[in-house]
């Protein structure tokens, strides 16, 4: 591994090379934060791919591409005035050292749950009218269901064992199939929403990212449903030429490994 002066050497390189790109490249030239901003999006989510599939080689080239859309804001953010590398980098930092008064101070905390509460009480303080204030408006919205549910818990506004989540889901699944047997669109929608709520609630509870376990069963039913076309095709079919039986079969093979 790189030592802490090749590491400030290969960032400095980084920015050398931003500039050059951000002089003479016609494309880099033109670039705003705006016209940036859905390729970052799309980064990060490239990233999160790498990151579920646990690929070190991917992580590691989306980290990289990531760190240059940041350097890319902070250059264009020195070309306004408004502020560079240097102040991105302190702001952070300084924010870290406010935020972390049980490193940095003579705060005590016991365990991770009382330096979330810290976390959230400080950003109070710090003119925040609202604990869900950082949530962005932006986030889809599973993640937003679980960041809103982790901002509250923040602040001790959540259920201290796991059984009255269970029994909550239970009555909003209740609450749904009344409004079915009513036939009531709109009401359907949101007790289905509050059954989605209740279960990414339930999933802070088990340590389980409900984000990441969703995209885990999209990847595997992908997977699954990849390996029933291929079927088809070994037997010089269409898949929309297999009877939903057949279909259905190809899936347990699947499930159960048999090629």
């Amino acid at each position: 591994m790189n030592n802490r002066k090749q590491q400030l050497e290969a960032f400095e390189r980084l920015l050398d090379i931003m500039d050059e790109l951000r002089l003479k490249c016609p494309w880099d030239k033109k670039q705003t934060f705006q016209s940036l901003r859905h390729l970052t999006i799309e980064e990060t989510y490239e990233l999160g791919d790498a990151i579920l599939d646990n690929n070190q080689e991917e992580i590691k080239k989306e980290l990289g591409d990531l760190l240059l859309h940041i350097i890319f804001y902070a250059k264009i953010g020195s070309e306004t005035g408004h502020f560079d590398m240097a102040d991105v980098a302190n702001e952070i930092s300084e924010k870290l050292i406010y935020r972390h008064p049980h490193i940095y101070g003579d705060v005590k905390v016991a365990n991770e749950e009382e330096v979330k509460q810290n976390w959230e009480k400080l950003k109070l303080k710090e003119g925040k009218s609202s604990v869900l204030e950082g949530v962005p408006k932006s986030l889809p919205a599973l993640v937003k269901a679980a960041r809103i549910q982790e901002k509250v818990a923040g602040v001790g506004f959540e259920w201290k064992q796991s059984t009255p989540i269970l029994a909550k889901i239970k009555e909003e699944i209740q609450e749904l199939e009344h409004e079915i047997a009513h036939n009531n669109h709109d009401a359907i929608e949101d007790e289905f929403g509050d059954v989605l709520f209740a279960l990414i609630n339930y999933a802070r509870f088990l340590k389980i990212n409900p984000e990441n376990a969703l995209e885990r069963t999209n990847k595997k039913f992908i997977a699954r449903f990849q390996f029933i076309e291929q079927k088809a095709k070994d037997q010089g079919q269409s898949i929309t030429d297999l009877t939903l039986a057949e279909m259905e079969q190809f899936w347990i093979d699947a499930k159960t490994g048999i090629q």
